[in-house]
């Protein structure tokens, strides 16, 4: 989910905390679990300072290990500890246990998007992407901030309030699950040859873009308010072993872009100047025609790597530039 989200997440915890006794008792342990719950909330995402080293690190390792199992156990330890020198008189179970549930339910919803996360590491590192949320998603967001104003200005207790709120999400998720699983069946009725369906949900609830995969053919498509509508259809061409293809592969950008996409397709060019460009292009994220998250390798004629690129842009102008840069 966006940093928003994690944060009125990390408030709600904070609050729905009340309703253990040990914390509703010491208004010390209240301000530690809510300190405790924001910061746990937004833990797994501090290795988005990886976007300070490169692109292809950030996009390789963006949601992994500090989403994955290990994960959901040391960051309460570090949290706590780093609390517990402030405030030594708390009751450390209890503020460890808030603040797992804290990092636990950060790692749980990005699951529910189509970018997803490696929350099953180190037993695998496939991506779980149920594709259900968006990265955004208005209800969950200003249902919190709904429920935090009335607490804030004492028109409910906070731990019922959050309470509530959560029983109400979870029918929520289970409406979602069903509507995109409707989704899903449409388009195998229409193909039924299909493969694969690849999910991503947008803000808008009644509208889906779809990547539909069969033994021959990747067909682009939205489903919006029960019916789907195809645009561009590509071959299904697997990754042949080709010289060129494979000298890109090694390079870092695409190497990262392989490891996260599961739905793309592939073209090999030579350019005026001679080099040659690989390009592989992300099919999920269709924008107004364009696809905009891309991986680019052009290699010269001896199959060196000279510049690449992976990562989101929405005009080959930004591209070429972004290219060029890399160059130098």
């Amino acid at each position: 989910m966006d940093t928003g989200t994690h944060v009125v997440m990390g408030i709600a915890i904070g609050g729905l905390a009340t309703l253990d006794p040990v914390i509703a008792n010491d208004p010390v342990m209240k301000q530690s679990v809510m300190v405790a719950a924001i910061i746990g909330s937004q833990a797994p995402d501090f290795d988005t300072v990886l976007k300070l080293r490169n692109n292809a690190t950030y996009i390789r390792n963006h949601r992994g290990i500090t989403h994955s199992i290990p994960a959901l156990l040391i960051w309460p330890f570090i949290i706590v500890g780093g609390l517990a020198m402030i405030t030594p008189e708390v009751n450390y179970l209890h503020l460890w246990l808030w603040t797992f549930l804290a990092v636990f339910l950060h790692v749980f919803v990005d699951i529910f998007n189509a970018y997803g996360t490696q929350a099953l590491r180190p037993f695998s590192n496939r991506w779980v992407a149920l594709g259900v949320i968006n990265i955004f998603d208005p209800f969950i967001f200003l249902s919190h901030v709904f429920a935090i104003f009335i607490w804030g200005y004492g028109m409910a207790e906070p731990g019922i309030t959050f309470l509530v709120l959560y029983i109400i999400l979870i029918f929520y998720y289970l409406w979602r699950i069903s509507a995109k699983q409707k989704v899903v069946r449409h388009a195998k009725s229409l193909l039924p040859n299909a493969t694969h369906v690849f999910v991503s949900p947008t803000m808008k609830y009644n509208k889906w873009h779809l990547v539909i995969r069969t033994p021959e053919k990747m067909q682009v498509a939205e489903s919006r308010n029960h019916e789907i509508n195809f645009f561009e259809t590509y071959p299904f061409e697997p990754i042949p072993d080709d010289p060129v293809i494979t000298a890109a592969r090694v390079d870092k950008n695409l190497s990262a872009f392989l490891s996260f996409s599961p739905a793309y397709r592939w073209e090999k060019e030579t350019l005026e100047n001679g080099n040659l460009e690989v390009r592989f292009i992300d099919l999920r994220y269709r924008s107004k025609g364009h696809y905009p998250f891309v991986a680019i390798v052009q290699l010269n004629e001896n199959l060196q790597v000279i510049s690449s690129y992976t990562g989101w842009v929405f005009s080959e102008e930004k591209l070429q530039q972004k290219l060029s840069l890399a160059t130098q």
